[in-house]
């Protein structure tokens, strides 16, 4: 049994699905479609109203809705909503990233007072009211329900919910490059279980649907329909998922609530260079959607300049629960200031993992300053695309909101550590991940805008690494290394498509020139020690990492303990493992790698415990099901072992141990058309380098079978 190559969750980006141009207006505040301007915009609760429905879709863009004035996408569900109650057609989000987003609105604080400013090395300060807390203190019943990863309770938003649901598989795979989510009907079934099961009181649901992010693969029939369009297809498919939720509600058969729905933020699709999210604030990705529902609600579009800080205050006040009083929100459903407020925004990700310049800016109606080496200054009623900088005709408003930028936000904050699993999670989600140094100063060369070229490269090495284009990705990455060699991703990148290659002295080489250039090595030295170990230079990767073995990340001392076992010295493998997982008993690397260390001390049957509780976190783990396998066939015989060998193979078209384990158990139960099917298989694609005498000995028995 060989151990085989770990890999990093990486993601196809797909189509982008084509540019949508439809903005909305309204530079004034103020309100249009029934309401005077002045004065509350809701009658007040019936007393048995106070359930609380919070929908979250990610990555929705504010004109990709059919009430927002799209006519190439069908929202039915989400038009009723709208049309019924408030419509905010000029809201804002703070943060152009999924987790800092949603802890802005459950938390109705910006990203410089709560902390979070990333979709990693940030955790909810303990301390902070949520949402959650402050109903659950009132005496609601909270739950939430979440599509992906990025909202993993990990991070500290699951307080105050005494249900939490992120019952997605734990761990990456290395096959399928992509982190497991839930897709929206998954998540609606279970908000509704959720709903119908504590009716008896006053209900808090949170739910969360991850559809829209990239890549987009919407289900059939959307598929078809929005073939040209599939981000489209993903938005019209959320709509019909969220039916069962909304549908009851709207029409009567469900005890009034106050529903809200937004986006957390948008999605570029190509807008400005950007080819998803997270790297700039333009309006594609800052600018969501925002309804608000209730009973008694005066319906109609508002165009005063909403905030997602506003969230909170809004359902507080419409229950009457008192709002923390240091928020900077305040109620949607009273009138309408005068002058519209400030609304704070950045977008920090690249700055913490490449060490790009940070982008901070400020909001005050149209009037939109992004603060950068570059600096820029829009209006966005009269120029909603951001085409037309202003920033040397306004000098004036441009200084204006300069200092307007809140002090507090000033740079940096401090990231904390990032497991490589983690990593590997949001990488696959498109994000940019890592550690970069912290800078004071910044020039125009450290500008995002001059820099979309490298992002886009990243993307396309991900993208070549997905369809298995490992020379193409290996390029692209490398292109990244000579324009920025301060960046982990490009080295990483590179190297795990070499390593597909067969050239694993060429991976290490760069592996190793990436330790003299990138500050935070972690994660570069876990990439060498994987490469060295499958190399046959376990050793080596032992000394690369022991520096980790007491307080490195759990990961680290995964890979830590493997080496170690490559090396021969599976009770200090052990040990290490231990003490992995009594801080994270559910780490299913740290039990997949028990396993095989096991397996290797021929202690089997301990060996399949440690790897059925791999499989039992997470199922789509092609290397523990082959391992299994083995465990299995040394246990029970060669029948069990079958299943276990094809599901590795299922999961994982590169799984050559699996395949040879296969092909061979297979004959020897005389099951020959099967046995013949694998070893063939085994033969033609197995790289030569490493399975040469494997692949003689296939075509032997290839022979003897008639094959």
């Amino acid at each position: 049994m060989r151990r085989l190559l770990l890999g990093t969750c990486l993601l196809a980006l797909g189509a982008l699905g084509g540019l949508l141009w439809w903005r909305l207006g309204g530079r004034a505040g103020g309100t249009d479609g029934g309401d005077d301007g002045g004065g509350a915009l809701a009658s007040p609760l019936p007393a048995e109203a106070r359930d609380v429905l919070l929908v979250t879709i990610d990555t929705l863009r504010a004109d990709a809705l059919g009430f927002s004035g799209n006519r190439e996408v069908a929202t039915p569900t989400l038009d009723r909503l709208a049309a019924a109650g408030r419509f905010y057609q000029n809201a804002h989000a703070h943060n152009v990233l999924t987790l800092p987003s949603h802890v802005n609105i459950l938390t109705g604080r910006y990203p410089y007072q709560h902390g979070v400013r990333d979709n990693s090395g940030f955790h909810v300060p303990a301390e902070l009211p949520t949402l959650a807390t402050i109903l659950a203190a009132a005496g609601w019943q909270t739950g939430a329900v979440v599509g992906a990863y990025p909202l993993d309770s990990s991070y500290g938003l699951d307080r105050g919910f005494s249900t939490y649901d992120d019952e997605y598989p734990r761990g990456s795979s290395p096959a399928a490059f992509v982190i497991a989510e839930r897709r929206g009907d998954e998540v609606v079934t279970k908000a509704l279980a959720w709903w119908k099961a504590h009716a008896g009181g006053k209900r808090f649901l949170w739910v969360h649907l991850y559809d829209p992010h990239a890549g987009y693969e919407p289900p059939e029939p959307w598929k078809s329909r929005y073939a040209a369009r599939p981000y489209l297809g993903e938005v019209a498919a959320v709509d019909s998922f969220l039916t069962p939720l909304l549908g009851p509600i709207l029409d009567g058969a469900e005890r009034p609530a106050i529903v809200v729905v937004t986006g957390d933020h948008g999605e570029a699709l190509g807008e400005h260079g950007e080819l998803t999210h997270g790297l700039f604030a333009y309006e594609a990705t800052l600018h969501v959607p925002l309804v608000v529902w209730t009973p008694g609600i005066k319906p109609g579009r508002d165009a005063r300049w909403a905030r997602h800080v506003d969230v909170l205050p809004t359902i507080l006040e419409r229950v009457g629960v008192e709002a923390p009083a240091d928020l900077p929100g305040r109620s949607l459903l009273a009138a309408a200031p005068a002058a519209p407020t400030d609304s704070y925004f950045e977008s920090l990700s690249t700055n913490l993992n490449r060490g790009w310049a940070p982008l901070r800016g400020l909001m005050r109606g149209g009037d939109k300053w992004i603060d950068l080496p570059l600096p820029e200054l829009y209006d966005v009623v009269s120029d909603p695309q951001e085409t037309d900088n202003l920033v040397d005709r306004e000098r004036r408003l441009a200084n204006e909101l300069r200092g307007a930028l809140p002090a507090e936000s000033v740079w940096p904050p401090k990231k904390g550590a990032v497991g490589s699993e983690q990593a590997a999670a949001l990488r696959s989600l498109g994000y940019a991940v890592g550690q970069a140094p912290v800078k004071t100063t910044y020039t125009a060369d450290d500008d995002p805008k001059r820099l979309t070229g490298v992002d886009r490269e990243l993307h396309v090495a991900i993208d070549h690494y997905m369809r298995g284009r490992y020379a193409e990705a290996a390029a692209a990455a490398e292109k990244v290394v000579a324009e920025r060699p301060e960046i982990a991703e490009g080295y990483e990148h590179a190297a795990l498509a070499l390593r597909q290659l067969e050239r694993p002295d060429e991976a290490i080489a760069l592996l190793r020139q990436g330790l003299t250039h990138v500050v935070a090595q972690e994660s570069l030295r876990r990439h060498l020690a994987q490469a060295l170990a499958e190399n046959g230079r376990a050793n080596e990767a032992v000394a690369l990492l022991e520096p980790y073995a007491a307080a490195g990340e759990g990961d680290t001392r995964v890979v830590l303990a493997s080496a170690l076992s490559d090396a021969g010295r599976h009770a200090d493998a052990i040990a290490t493992l231990d003490r992995v997982l009594a801080s994270d008993p559910d780490d299913p690397k740290a039990h997949e790698t028990y396993g095989i260390v096991l397996l290797r001390m021929e202690r089997d049957a301990q060996a399949r415990e440690q790897l059925q509780r791999a499989l039992q976190l997470n199922p789509q783990l092609p290397i523990a099901w082959n391992t299994l396998g083995v465990a299995l066939y040394r246990l029970n015989g060669a029948e069990a072992a079958l299943d276990a060998w094809r599901k590795a193979i299922e999961l994982d078209g590169t799984q050559y141990d699996a395949m040879f384990n296969l092909g061979m158990v297979a004959a020897q139960l005389g099951r020959r058309d099967e046995a013949r099917g694998a070893l063939a298989r085994f033969a033609d694609t197995a790289p030569p380098q490493r399975f040469g005498g494997d692949i003689a000995r296939a075509r032997q028995l290839l022979r003897e079978l008639g094959g």
